[in-house]
């Protein structure tokens, strides 16, 4: 894999040069990528889904979201995301819609929208869900 990436740069460099321009290559990864993971299961009480979130592979623990639908995953919710230690980290109001075989889902603070994701079912019981943080 390494060896694959030199040459590609090498001859990049040498198509690059050729033209007059110079490269500059430089590989610099956020400190926390704006991208997250949550995993919905259905809970035994009616409305309710328990979470198991990550952030940027830096932040990550266990959630409940309540106030839901009695049957399937899509409908409005209240949720409440703590950290592994227990402490708390966040609330939002979630909102999950279906879309074909898919989820849309939109996280809201005080009615602004906070993050959005796409997710599908996985296993009958959960709601799998890729999200990104919205810049203001």
């Amino acid at each position: 894999m390494f060896k694959a990436g030199v040459v590609a740069g090498s001859l990049a460099g040498l198509l690059l040069g050729a033209t007059g321009a110079s490269v500059a290559i430089a590989v610099q990864a956020p400190e926390t990528p704006n991208i997250g993971f949550v995993l919905y299961t259905k809970s035994r009480a009616p409305g309710t889904l328990n979470a198991r979130w990550n952030f940027g592979n830096k932040y990550s623990g266990p959630g409940l979201a309540t106030g839901g639908p009695r049957e399937g995953f899509a409908g409005r919710y209240h949720v409440r995301y703590f950290l592994e230690s227990g402490k708390f980290s966040d609330e939002y109001d979630l909102v999950i819609e279906k879309t074909g075989d898919f989820y849309s889902v939109s996280w809201l603070v005080g009615g602004k929208l906070s993050a959005v994701g796409v997710g599908m079912e996985v296993d009958g019981d959960g709601l799998a869900v890729g999200w990104r943080r919205v810049n203001d």
